[in-house]
């Protein structure tokens, strides 16, 4: 199996969801120590924004860039990613990543019925983590985005593993986190 796990936290080793991907990588290890990992860390290798010189091909090295991330994504059984809450969103350098993933013809495409998703079989696994608690509230648009980009392109089994409540206390942000390391030791087998 190939699995590809993605961090986007700027916090580096304070990261509530670095410790929870890296605890589903590990977890998936530990079933089956064949799996191969590729690792990409959105924050300490920011991939560029996309600009017109990237999408019109005028930048050879972004435009292969662009691709050899797709080509990752779309080698991965698995996908594992960790994305924190920025001011409700994900961060920018996920949604860089993002931006490479959702290719019209590759991972889409339209028809006359409307858009069709081209990616199947894939197994994607987000750990959210916020400071204040908004799942299921209007305030979370990292949840509903993410639903609609991996269903937009095909992705039917997408899971989801929160840490919340991070800014309260120490006690509370030990607790959140321990809470979802344990939904994520139980997150049926993957793909």
């Amino acid at each position: 199996m190939k699995l590809l796990h993605l961090d986007s936290s700027a916090l580096g080793a304070h990261s509530a969801t670095r410790e929870i991907t890296a605890a589903i990588v590990a977890r998936q290890l530990q079933r089956d120590s064949a799996t191969r990992v590729v690792h990409r860390d959105l924050a300490a290798q920011p991939l560029p924004h996309l600009d017109g010189a990237i999408l019109g091909g005028e930048d050879p090295a972004g435009a292969a860039e662009s691709a050899a991330v797709l080509e990752e994504f779309l080698a991965a059984d698995t996908v594992v990613i960790g994305a924190p809450m920025y001011n409700f969103g994900i961060p920018s350098a996920l949604k860089a990543w993002v931006d490479r993933i959702a290719v019209a013809g590759r991972t889409f495409r339209y028809t006359a019925d409307g858009p069709e998703g081209l990616v199947q079989g894939k197994t994607v696994i987000v750990a959210v983590a916020a400071g204040g608690l908004h799942a299921a509230r209007p305030s979370d648009f990292v949840e509903p985005y993410l639903r609609q980009v991996f269903g937009f392109i095909g992705v039917t089994d997408l899971r989801f593993v929160r840490a919340e409540g991070l800014a309260f206390s120490p006690a509370q942000r030990r607790a959140a986190i321990d809470a979802a390391l344990d939904d994520a030791v139980d997150l049926p087998r993957a793909a």
